[in-house]
């Protein structure tokens, strides 16, 4: 399965999980996935089986519990405040005189937010940004296990984010890992988020057109690839009673990975076309779920924006573009949907 807004140019390569989905069910309402799980694609009736309750902590995306211990919707929200005062901190700062963004998307893009956000954290929790700890989780709370055995500091560094506070204010071993689990927990995701939504959108439209916004470039690489594409609500009762083809041990997926592309919602609905968000309100066109449902919005999304915007205007400043010799980027399963590897380069030159 293929995508492109330059067909002849770019190929974007699923994995083979997602491309079947892509095959086998856009278009479709409900259609069974697993003996116990029934995937959900159809706008109606993804609406009413998340309006139908609240996500619980094992289904949210971000805040599961941490190593057995529950995080409250309280603790969330606050923790989110706190990395929101960083973000517009960051930007209040201004653009960064001079920054590297030639090279391998979103790896580099990542890097960037993260030195631009908590550039002054300690190293132990800068650390705690890399990509490379999303390849198996004994990896990350291995990390974690030793930048926790570490004692605190008496005072935060200067210049510390908020977020970084979390360790600063942390007593003995357990509290400091957890500390550092939710340091991880609350900051990765946003540079993660809009790094790929970035990188998605160079590889799908660029060079753009003069005079489209960046905001509706944005959303529409959120359109053709989700980085959450998939919404996971675990067997519950409310749920046959909204369809019958749900059994009561049933799982469901919501899957704005196939809403997105309904050729019922969408004109040319495999197609970039950034100037479709001319006549459409992202939080209200039906089946768009980039950032959940309107009955449970991800916090972060209010972060996402500014800082995208931002990270394509200084691409584009800097005169790069996707590298002309490559011809095809991969969507893995693992993690956030995205093509990986996207090479800009600056003057037609690649850079190694």
């Amino acid at each position: 399965m293929s995508l492109s807004s330059l067909p002849a140019v770019r190929t974007t390569a699923f994995a083979p999980r997602m491309a079947a989905l892509l095959r086998e069910h856009t278009g479709k309402e409900a259609f069974r996935l697993e003996a116990d799980t029934v995937g959900v694609a159809g706008h109606e009736l993804a609406d009413r089986i998340l309006a139908a309750r609240r996500a619980t902590e094992t289904e949210r995306p971000t805040f599961k519990p941490l190593h057995g211990r529950s995080i409250g919707r309280g603790e969330a929200a606050s923790l989110m405040r706190v990395i929101g005062r960083d973000v517009r901190e960051a930007l209040e700062r201004g653009r960064p005189k001079e920054s590297e963004l030639a090279g391998s998307w979103p790896h580099t893009g990542h890097y960037f937010l993260r030195d631009l956000i908590l550039g002054s954290d300690p190293r132990r929790l800068r650390i705690l940004m890399s990509r490379n700890l999303e390849l198996t989780p004994i990896l990350t709370w291995s990390v974690i296990a030793a930048g926790a055995a570490i004692p605190r500091r008496k005072r935060p560094q200067r210049n510390a984010s908020g977020i970084s506070a979390l360790l600063a204010e942390a007593g003995g071993y357990q509290d400091r890992r957890h500390a550092m689990g939710m340091y991880r927990r609350t900051a990765a995701p946003v540079c993660f988020t809009v790094s790929t939504l970035v990188a998605n959108a160079l590889w799908l439209g660029a060079p753009f057109a003069d005079g489209v916004p960046n905001r509706h470039l944005i959303h529409e690489s959120a359109r053709l690839l989700p980085p959450s594409w998939n919404i996971l609500r675990l067997a519950s009762p409310e749920y046959p009673a909204l369809d019958a083809r749900i059994g009561a041990r049933d799982d469901v997926l919501v899957l704005p990975l196939l809403s997105h592309r309904d050729p019922a919602l969408w004109d040319e609905p495999d197609v970039f076309l950034p100037e479709r968000w001319e006549h459409l309100d992202p939080d209200t066109a039906p089946g768009y779920l980039p950032f959940g449902h309107a009955s449970e919005r991800c916090w972060g999304r209010h972060l996402v924006m500014p800082l995208a915007e931002l990270l394509l205007d200084l691409v584009k400043e800097a005169g790069l573009e996707v590298d002309p010799a490559q011809r095809r980027a991969k969507v893995p399963v693992v993690g956030l949907l995205g093509v990986e590897d996207v090479r800009l380069v600056r003057g037609g030159r690649r850079v190694l």
